[in-house]
């Protein structure tokens, strides 16, 4: 489809060109106040340094030399200190309803990551208990960060990395090994520091469903904690799938052990003088990284720390030939994750291509009370709970629609709300709303025939939607590159509010047949970019409500 950006930055570099100008990498914003145009660019002002000229000149020399289509552009203003600010012709609007209907499913999408491998690694939840709201909100980010790759050309891995070794994973065992004395009458002290949740119970059960008593005198937990381990996992994916989640790759920790990943990574670092031992442990000279101090990566008791892993894991991604490497973590590792880019730099990577993306905590309100979570108390709330309450696309939408670096308040009386005070309620219903017109424009055989009819567009209500539309493919790439998913959600709920708006003032089926088919040309565009946004989103564009 025609990009006027793509169309107005070749216009203006020509003519930077043609006035001996530097060549700067030119920058559209689309304003905020309709009199300030549609598109706008401060490449006056980047290159008031470079030329020793006030921006205000620079950007009149600019429009005195621009010959822009006056079937894209009806007018070029100079605002401020020198923005040069772009209008769109009516002409240009009108037609781009019958590109936005043409190009479909396809509205949106760009290639700027086509031939490219991008692997998103998120969740990475060890099986100790049921996925929990905190868990919800990265793998819906994940997800939604994946979808937005993919629809700019990303080939894209979804990632799972989990670690089924260690003490938290015996704890568990043994956990539920103690549960199961329980059935059997045994009067056990249960430690406050193991898993207290009631599916350690569920497990117990099933296993003395399975064996009876025979496991009365296991004194070893590995059998439990095998069982636990594959039990909660398969609940995980279950979780994972009903969000409409799916990992290509589970990557276990250990197998970077059985296959050398780890002594790899020790050998190079000893080899390249970038490890020395100190107090009985292994340190890596993490301070020729740019760290403020060393790090341990083998403790004295010869076990080694969370980094070493870590780096002989990534490592592997580097391997596996990924351009593009995002890692989502919570809060709680904006310490941790510097180490591991060191670790990389260290093995000769170039850690650029890894993005370390954080997002901050779920906090779930009930009225006015709120509800606390721990995987080890019983008073957790899952996931599977959460989607219980709310349902699926109220889940992903609420998970998304605040910036990933703001802590979340999940309202969830909000949440359960069927008005228009709930966002995904009232973003959702603009898209039954236009089903509902074509179908009645169907039953009275009315149906949008002509690209001449859309001469009829220009109604106030009607350009700014158009306007609205065309600035999706724009915001897709921007959420892309950025990795800021939440913009998406508030896009969509002002093409609601401008769909609304329209539904309110211009009345769709009239007298006027040609009015009628150019409005349900416009619904239809509409109807697309919804449905467009709402799949990126993982939520769903339902018919009817």
């Amino acid at each position: 489809m025609f990009r006027i950006e793509a169309f107005l930055k070749q216009t203006i570099e020509t003519t930077l060109k043609d006035l001996s100008f530097p060549n700067i990498d030119i920058i559209f914003e689309t304003p905020k106040l309709d009199t300030h145009g549609d598109l706008s660019t401060n490449v006056a002002m980047q290159l008031a340094r470079p030329l020793k000229q006030n921006p205000r000149s620079i950007a009149e020399q600019i429009i005195a030399k621009l010959k822009p289509d006056p079937a894209y552009i009806s007018k070029i203003e100079i605002a401020g200190p020198g923005f040069i600010n772009f209008f769109y012709s009516n002409n240009y609007l009108q037609q781009s309803v019958e590109h936005i209907i043409k190009a479909g499913e396809q509205f949106g999408r760009n290639n700027f990551g086509k031939g490219k491998k991008a692997q998103v690694e998120f969740v990475s939840a060890n099986p100790t208990g049921p996925l929990t709201i905190g868990h919800g909100r990265q793998a819906v980010l994940g997800d939604t960060i994946a979808n937005f790759l993919e629809w700019c050309g990303f080939q894209v891995t979804r990632e799972y990395y989990f670690n089924n070794a260690g003490r938290q994973m015996r704890v568990l065992g043994e956990s539920v090994r103690l549960r199961y004395l329980e059935l059997l009458g045994e009067l056990v002290e249960f430690p406050d520091d193991h898993y207290q949740g009631e599916y350690i119970k569920d497990i117990a059960r099933q296993l003395h469903r399975k064996y009876g008593d025979s496991l009365k005198a296991e004194q070893e937990s590995d059998l439990f904690k095998s069982t636990a381990e594959q039990m909660i996992f398969q609940d995980i994916k279950n979780t994972l799938q009903r969000l409409g989640i799916v990992f290509d790759v589970f990557f276990n920790e250990k197998d970077l052990y059985e296959q050398g990943d780890i002594d790899r990574v020790i050998r190079f670092f000893k080899e390249n003088n970038l490890a020395y031992q100190k107090d009985g442990a292994l340190w890596f000279r993490s301070t020729e990284f740019g760290q403020e101090q060393d790090r341990v990566i083998v403790k004295s008791t010869g076990e080694p720390t969370y980094r070493l892993p870590d780096i002989a894991y990534h490592r592997t991604k580097y391997e596996r030939g990924f351009d593009l490497i995002i890692d989502l973590f919570g809060a709680d590792h904006i310490a941790t994750y510097p180490d591991v880019l060191a670790g990389l730099q260290a093995l000769g990577y170039d850690s650029s291509r890894t993005k370390v993306l954080i997002h901050q905590f779920v906090t779930l309100y009930e009225g006015t009370e709120k509800v606390r979570m721990s995987t080890r108390k019983a008073n957790f709330v899952t996931l599977d709970e959460l989607m219980d309450e709310v349902g699926v696309d109220v889940t992903r939408w609420f998970f998304l629609m605040r910036s990933m670096d703001s802590h979340l308040n999940f309202d969830l009386s909000l949440a359960k709300s069927q008005s228009e005070e709930n966002p995904v309620y009232y973003n959702q219903y603009a898209h039954p709303r236009i089903c509902s017109i074509l179908r009645n424009a169907a039953e009275a055989r009315i149906e949008y025939r002509n690209s001449e009819t859309l001469q009829h567009l220009h109604h106030p209500a009607e350009m700014q939607l158009i306007k609205k539309l065309l600035n999706f493919p724009n915001l897709v790439e921007r959420c892309t590159r950025d990795f800021t998913p939440h913009l998406m959600t508030q896009y969509l709920s002002e093409v609601s509010t401008l769909f609304h708006k329209f539904y309110t003032e211009c009345r769709v089926l009239t007298d006027d047949t040609d009015l009628s088919q150019a409005r349900l040309a416009l619904i239809r565009a509409t109807k697309a970019v919804l449905a467009n946004g709402f799949k990126i989103l993982g939520v769903t564009a339902p018919e009817r409500m």
